[in-house]
C-alpha cells in the first residue's frame, strides 16, 4: 500500500547514515507537489520494501516547466561561454563532495554495488560535466568565401529541450545529456525514470547549490506513460534525447512526428558480440568478458552478452569464465562483501527468468545458473549457456540480465558473419594480440563503437552510440554538441563601391 506523500524522505545508508530528500518536483528552482497531487512509489530491489512515496509529473506539470524554461533561455543562451563552464565546474565539485551519498541512492534505489557506483557511475559523471565545461567558451563555427561576399556558420542552441533517463545509470547517463546540453547554452527539463528516481531529487538539490538561474535545469520524477509521453507530445519541446527500449524510441519518434518534428536522438539498446581470437591474453579476455555480463547484473546496453570464442582455446576460455564468474556474492548493495546485487524490479526479475527457460526449450546447453537466489529481493544467478545456436533466443534479443550465450568460431571471416548477425549495433569487443587483425575485425563489425583487449572504456572524449537499431545520435566526445545545438548560416554582400 502506497503512503501519503510527506514533504521529505529519509533514507539509512551505509553505517546508518541518514539522507535526507524533498519529494517534490524540481521546477523553477523551487520543489513543488504536483499539480494533480500525483504520487510514485519506489521500492529498494534487494528487499521489496518500500523506499519512498514521491510527486510524480502531470502533464500540467511538463507544461509549467516548459514555460519557465522558455522563460529561463531568453537570458541563459545569450550567457557567456565561461559562465556555463564555472556553473559546470561547480556541479561536478559537488558530484565529487557527495559521491558517498549518491552512490548510496545508487545502491539503495537501482540495487547497483555501492562500490560500483562510487569508483565508476559518480566519477564518470564528474568527469563529463569537467570534459564539457572545456566545451562551453569554444563551441564555434566556419568562415566561408562565396562570390561577391562572404560567410560564416555558427552554432546556436536549439532551446527548450528534455531528456527521458534510464533506471540502469542514472547519474551517469543524465550527466551525458546535461552536461552538453547546458554547455552548448540550451535550457534542459529532465525526466528521472520512474523506478530509480532518487538520484535525480539529490542532483536538483546539487543544481540549486552549484547556483544555477531558476528554469535552466528542472527535474521531474514521474511515469513515463504519463511524464515522459507529455514531454513526447509537447508543440514547445524542441529536442528529446533518450536512453532506452527499442519499443519506448519508437513511440517518442512517433510522438515527435505527430506534433512539431522535435528534434530526437536515441540511446536504445544492445546485444553485444564479444569476440576472443587464439591469440588473445586469455586472462585479460576473461576478466573482461565476466565483467561485461555481471556488472550490474548485465543490465547494461553495452552488456557483452554474445560471447564468440575461437576454436583452439574454447574449453579453457569456458573453465575459466566459469571459476570467475561464480566468485560473485549476492547480497546488500550497501555491503562491503557484496560483489552482486539483486536486478531491478520483480517484473525484470521474471522477464530474465523466462528467457532462460526459452532457452533451454529451445535447446541451449545451460552450463550452470538459471535459478533466482532464495531469499528477498530480485536476485537471479549469473547464468551461462554454452553451444548456443546462431538463432535462438539466446543470441537475438536483449535480455538485460546476467546471461551469457557462448559459442566457437573456427575462422575471422565466420565469426564476423556471426556477429554482425544481430538487429542491434551498439558495442562490441575484440580480443586479439595482432594488431593488423584488430584493424580488420574492427572496420567489419557493424557497431557504432569497438572495443580493442578491453570492454565498454566509456570515456568522455570518445563519442558513443550506436547504428542499426541501437540508435542514432552521440553522447560524449566533440560530437554529442552536434545533437544539442542547431547550424546556422550567415552570408554577406559586399556591394560595389561607388566613385
Amino acid at each position: 500500500m502506497v503512503s501519503e506523500l510527506t514533504s521529505t524522505v529519509t533514507l539509512t545508508g551505509i553505517a546508518g547514515h541518514k539522507l535526507e530528500l524533498p519529494t517534490g518536483l524540481f521546477i523553477n528552482n523551487q520543489f513543488v507537489p504536483s499539480k494533480t497531487h500525483n504520487t510514485l512509489e519506489t521500492l529498494n530491489p534487494a528487499t521489496g520494501e518500500q523506499l519512498a512515496v514521491i510527486s510524480a509529473a502531470s502533464p500540467e506539470d511538463v507544461d509549467l516547466a516548459v514555460q519557465h524554461a522558455k522563460t529561463a533561455f531568453k537570458e541563459w543562451r545569450e550567457s557567456h561561454g565561461p559562465v556555463r563552464q564555472k556553473l559546470l565546474l561547480k556541479l561536478a565539485d559537488l558530484i565529487e563532495r557527495d559521491a558517498d551519498e549518491l552512490a548510496t541512492i545508487d545502491a539503495l534505489d537501482a540495487g547497483k554495488i555501492f562500490g560500483e557506483s562510487r569508483q565508476m557511475d559518480v566519477p564518470n559523471a564528474v568527469e563529463h560535466l569537467r570534459y564539457f565545461a572545456g566545451w562551453a567558451d569554444k563551441i564555434d563555427g566556419k568562415s566561408l568565401r562565396i562570390p561577391n561576399g562572404f560567410a560564416w556558420t555558427q552554432r546556436e542552441p536549439i532551446g527548450v529541450c528534455a531528456t527521458i533517463v534510464p533506471w540502469n545509470a542514472p547519474l551517469m547517463i543524465t550527466i551525458w545529456k546535461l552536461a552538453p546540453a547546458i554547455a552548448a547554452g540550451n535550457v534542459l527539463i529532465i525526466k528521472t525514470a520512474e523506478l530509480t528516481p532518487l538520484y535525480g531529487i539529490k542532483l536538483a538539490q546539487l543544481v540549486l547549490e552549484a547556483g544555477f538561474p531558476a528554469g535552466v535545469i528542472q527535474i521531474l520524477t514521474g511515469l513515463g506513460t504519463v511524464t515522459g509521453k507529455a514531454m513526447s507530445q509537447h508543440m514547445e519541446i524542441s529536442k528529446l534525447a533518450f536512453t532506452g527500449s527499442g519499443a519506448v524510441g519508437r513511440q517518442i519518434m512517433i510522438e515527435a512526428a505527430r506534433s512539431n518534428l522535435k528534434k530526437v536522438t536515441l540511446e536504445l539498446g544492445g546485444k553485444s558480440p564479444s569476440i576472443i581470437f587464439d591469440d588473445a591474453d586469455l586472462e585479460n579476455a576473461v576478466f573482461w568478458a565476466v565483467i561485461g555480463i555481471t556488472a550490474h547484473n548485465g543490465q547494461i546496453c553495452v552488456a557483452g552478452s554474445r560471447l564468440y570464442v575461437q576454436k583452439g582455446i574454447y574449453d579453457k576460455f569456458v573453465e575459466k569464465f566459469r571459476e570467475m564468474s561464480l566468485k560473485a556474492v549476492a547480497g546488500d548493495p550497501l555491503l562491503q562483501g557484496s560483489s552482486k546485487g539483486p536486478v531491478i524490479s520483480k517484473v525484470q526479475h521474471e522477464k530474465i527468468l523466462g528467457h532462460i527457460q526459452k532457452g533451454v526449450e529451445q535447446g541451449a546447453k545451460l552450463l550452470y545458473g538459471g535459478k533466482e537466489v532464495e531469499g528477498k529481493g530480485n536476485f537471479v544467478e549469473n547464468t551461462v549457456f554454452v553451444d548456443v545456436g546462431d538463432e535462438m533466443s539466446m543470441m537475438q534479443e536483449e535480455i538485460f540480465g546476467p546471461v551469457a550465450a557462448i559459442t566457437k568460431f573456427e575462422t575471422e571471416e565466420e565469426v564476423i558473419e556471426k556477429a554482425n548477425n544481430s538487429s542491434y549495433g551498439l558495442s562490441s569487443a575484440v580480443f586479439t594480440n595482432d594488431v593488423s587483425r584488430a584493424q580488420r575485425v574492427s572496420h567489419a563489425l557493424e557497431a557504432g563503437q569497438v572495443t580493442v583487449n578491453s570492454w565498454a572504456m566509456l570515456n568522455p572524449n570518445t563519442p558513443f552510440g550506436g547504428v542499426k537499431e541501437s540508435g542514432f545520435g552521440r553522447d560524449m566526445g566533440e560530437d554529442a554538441l552536434d545533437g544539442w545545438t542547431v547550424l546556422k548560416t550567415v552570408k554577406i554582400a559586399i556591394l560595389p563601391g561607388k566613385l
